[in-house]
């Protein structure tokens, strides 16, 4: 199958940083620089090798040309998607966005069951003054494991006296991670659904809980006259004003994994840090692959609802074999993704995953 060259892939020199930081390059068959060679002269590139890519967004970060090797990625699995030739289990995902508005299929109805056991009340956007926005992910929204995160910033943000609303059953898959499968069809309706439902309520600003819904909403909606900050800098805000005030002690060893999403792609690395900094007791370590460097949880760009084929040490375990080796007892994540991955590895090691907001509200007075 050929695919169709953009007039940026034609300024690709082939230095080859794309490769060079790309954290499956090497262990994997995806090799960034040559789907870009190959694109700019329209030859074939085996369709799974499409798929390892997480979307980390390493590669478009250390362009020096700019050509967005992502991007091109992207485009590519789009022609995928337009010919019907992927997985089952990417064309399940799909289909379920399509009907549900989330890649599980789960009833839309079923949104905002986290509600019911954050133990406060919670107002619909429309009954709110300050138009505050929380939006809360599919992946908040619909895994168990994931339910404490709304609770925990619902509970905070209550106590603490500021105003927000959520939309409820109306809300939809934000369409980031469908953008990266490569159906841009689809992300377009879900983007048109959800600047639809801001316009109605009126929303003025919008506090989002995972760094892909984050993302997509600053970079990919143009909705200028919209604040849309992640929960961490709210959060950091809230304890530099004295809004939330720190009583107890966490006297134990943790990381913190800055996820791709929030720290490369957006540039947030201090404010989870300055979080965990506030905390007596607490002491915080560094991975040496971290900010900028940090290694993809592989948890994006599709790949959390397909099975690649090559069999390889998985980068989740590869962070926990080195917090294992770091003395850490707790690695600190912020976005829903690095917390399913890693958590799945870190069991063995008898090293916990949490949160940042699970371990400020442990914390508190």
């Amino acid at each position: 199958m050929e695919f169709t060259n953009t007039t940026k892939v034609f300024t690709c020199i082939q230095c080859g940083k794309c490769t060079g930081g790309c954290p499956e390059s090497g262990r994997t068959p995806l090799n960034v620089r040559l789907i870009v060679r190959k694109n700019q002269f329209g030859a074939q590139v085996k369709n799974s090798h499409l798929w390892y890519c997480t979307s980390c967004g390493t590669c478009t970060v250390r362009c020096p040309r700019d050509v967005k090797p992502s991007e091109v990625i992207f485009d590519m699995r789009s022609t995928l998607v337009e010919s019907g030739d992927i997985s089952t289990s990417i064309q399940k995902a799909l289909e379920n966005t399509f009907l549900q508005k989330n890649p599980w299929g789960r009833a839309r109805s079923k949104r905002a069951e986290w509600a019911e056991k954050s133990g406060v009340a919670i107002k619909h956007i429309s009954d709110t003054l300050e138009k505050r926005l929380l939006l809360s992910c599919c992946v908040h929204a619909y895994d168990p494991r994931c339910h404490v995160i709304p609770v925990n910033i619902s509970k905070l943000l209550t106590y603490s006296g500021i105003e927000f609303g959520i939309l409820g059953e109306e809300e939809c898959c934000c369409g980031n991670e469908i953008r990266r499968i490569g159906e841009k069809g689809l992300f377009e309706e879900l983007r048109e659904e959800n600047i639809s439902n801001f316009n109605r309520y009126d929303v003025r600003e919008i506090l989002t809980l995972s760094p892909h819904c984050m993302n997509t909403l600053k970079k990919e909606y143009n909705l200028p006259k919209l604040k849309v900050y992640h929960y961490t800098q709210l959060l950091w805000d809230m304890i530099r004003e004295g809004v939330v005030k720190i009583g107890k002690d966490y006297k134990k060893r943790v990381a913190y994994h800055d996820p791709c999403f929030l720290g490369k792609q957006n540039g947030i690395f201090e404010e989870p840090r300055y979080i965990l900094k506030s905390i007596e007791g607490l002491e915080l370590l560094e991975f040496s692959r971290s900010r900028e460097n940090s290694l993809c949880c592989e948890g994006g760009g599709g790949r959390m609802f397909y099975e690649v084929e090559v069999q390889y040490e998985r980068n989740a375990k590869i962070r926990v074999e080195e917090a294992y080796e770091l003395g850490v007892q707790t690695i600190v994540v912020s976005c829903p993704f690095c917390l399913m991955t890693l958590e799945e590895q870190a069991v063995e090691k008898g090293i916990e995953v949490k949160d940042i907001s699970e371990i400020l509200v442990e914390v508190l007075e």
